[in-house]
């Protein structure tokens, strides 16, 4: 019997976000800067049993019921366009907060995907694991090669990946879920900004500079379904070194950026000592380790 095969599946943050507009469909055009966390939920896969999921940690309980789990059905749409496709019981630990805005459904999904094709020997380039991704979930599939870089369309057109500083970041969750479908609903085009996303700089203090003449579009409609996540903006805003706090995804999960980790720790003691009711985690987005893999 070999050793399980284990796949970090890391917290997607969106650095900018912009809607673009409506489709036919009724899906969204989106354009967005995303960053991987140094945050990550864990998936273990054992070829040698049948087809199971087991959860732990301390999200598990909010994952919901396995068979409406994203690790599940990559597995079944995958298992569809190949019919010999050797699976297994996966163990999943949860660290990512759930519909929170840090695509940790898609990225648990992402992660069984490339667990799967090395089992397979599926190119992680291969046109179908490409397809099935999308079908999964729009965040799958920036999740599927997890590195910084622009996603636009409704997640089926990513650029290529790009190195950005490391930037040590906090962040914070009220201990509320919010539906994306709730939010979209709420969202207004008015709200959106006309500003085309142009190439990011390298460097620390011309990236946060960069990074403040551009938002989140959908900031507006999700305080709209939850008013709690102002608060939680003007929270990080006030703690010292904060130079940038924005909503990710949408929400409700916000992140404050700081120079260094040192000034992410401090503060996430602070805002700890004052809202024990709030998830609060000091993290490094875009870390150099995550670039160079």
């Amino acid at each position: 019997m070999g050793e399980p095969l284990i796949e970090k599946a890391p917290a997607k943050v969106n650095l900018t976000l912009r809607v673009l507009g409506r489709r036919e469909d009724g899906l969204h055009e989106l354009e967005s800067l995303v960053a991987f966390a140094d945050l990550a939920d864990t998936l273990e896969l054992d070829p040698d049993v049948p087809l199971s999921l087991e959860v732990s940690g301390p999200f598990a309980k909010a994952a919901g019921p396995n068979g409406s789990n994203l690790v599940i059905k990559a597995t079944g749409a995958l298992a569809e366009r190949f019919p010999k496709l050797r699976t297994g019981r996966f163990i999943l630990r949860k660290d990512i907060p759930t519909a929170a805005g840090l695509g940790g459904g898609s990225s648990d999904a992402a992660a069984a995907l490339r667990l799967l094709a090395r089992v397979n020997d599926i190119p992680l380039d291969h046109p179908q694991l490409r397809n099935v991704a999308g079908l999964v979930g729009a965040d799958v599939p920036v999740c599927l090669d997890p590195k910084t870089r622009v996603m636009a369309g409704v997640g089926d057109v990513l650029y290529e990946p790009m190195k950005l500083a490391p930037l040590p970041a906090l962040l914070v969750n009220p201990q509320i879920a919010v539906a994306t479908g709730d939010v979209f609903a709420a969202f207004e085009p008015a709200d959106g900004t006309r500003k085309y996303l142009l190439d990011p700089p390298d460097g620390f203090e011309q990236l946060v500079d960069f990074l403040s003449a551009y938002g989140n579009d959908l900031n507006r409609a999700a305080v709209a379904c939850a008013p709690i996540i102002a608060d939680v903006l003007v929270a990080l805003r006030g703690l010292p070194g904060c130079r940038l706090a924005r909503m990710s995804g949408s929400g409700a999960t916000c992140f404050g950026l700081f120079k260094t980790e040192r000034e992410a720790e401090a503060a996430a003691k602070k805002l700890s000592a004052v809202r024990e009711d709030w998830w609060i985690h000091p993290t490094v987005l875009a870390p150099r380790h995550a670039e160079a893999t």
